[in-house]
């Protein structure tokens, strides 16, 4: 079944980061690990260039999964930060949920590791629950390309949108007339190509 185009809008979103965690990094093969390290920041990086409220949570950090990655918690120093001590779901997590509500945003946008798990079971549960979900597709990894599609069927069939980080800046975005300085900045430090493009168009326009 068709669903209607429903696009993100930066005054009703949050973004949920879900088990960025430096021993569950270990298991992601489904994409570069450089590349998912710096998707993983380029979607943080849009969250505080749209101020998106945020949520950061790991699970059973004590174990083997191990802490969040330093660099989420050195953005989002006073983000709500909800260390799970062993509920697999993040949704089962009553404190998480909470801090999910108290945005007040209908819209979330998801990421995490591994994806089959981590991403998928509170992305169910909070389309069960009402809320429109986006899945950050490349800034979310899991064991190879088998357990990544099932976990995409899965999610896009209970009606998730599938999203990379750079078409949610863009649609989050909308006009370019908003500002293109700073949202040029944020590709050009995420996508080497977009540099040489903002570096062109920059020398272009001095020389008018």
């Amino acid at each position: 079944m068709n669903q209607p185009y429903t696009r993100l809008d930066k005054d009703n979103a949050a973004v949920l980061l879900v088990d960025h965690q430096a021993g569950l990094l270990s298991l992601v093969r489904d994409i570069d690990p450089d590349k998912f390290k710096n998707n993983v920041l380029a979607l943080a990086d849009l969250a505080r260039y749209f101020d998106l409220p945020t949520i950061l949570t790991t699970s059973f950090e004590n174990g083997p999964n191990g802490p969040l990655v330093p660099e989420l918690k050195q953005l989002f120093p006073d983000a709500p930060f909800i260390p799970r001590p062993g509920q697999i779901n993040a949704w089962d997590n009553e404190d998480f949920v909470r801090a999910v509500k108290a945005t007040g945003r209908k819209q979330l946008i998801i990421a995490g590791v591994v994806t089959e798990v981590c991403v998928a079971f509170p992305a169910l549960s909070a389309l069960a629950e009402g809320f429109e979900v986006f899945v950050i597709t490349d800034a979310s990894g899991t064991f190879n390309e088998i357990t990544r599609h099932s976990a995409w069927d899965r999610m896009s069939g209970a009606g998730a949108q599938l999203m990379t980080w750079f078409g949610a800046a863009c649609e989050l975005h909308r006009d370019w007339r908003n500002d293109v300085e700073g949202l040029g900045a944020l590709f050009s430090n995420h996508i080497p190509d977009y540099r040489n493009l903002i570096n062109s168009y920059t020398t272009t326009s001095h020389a008018r």
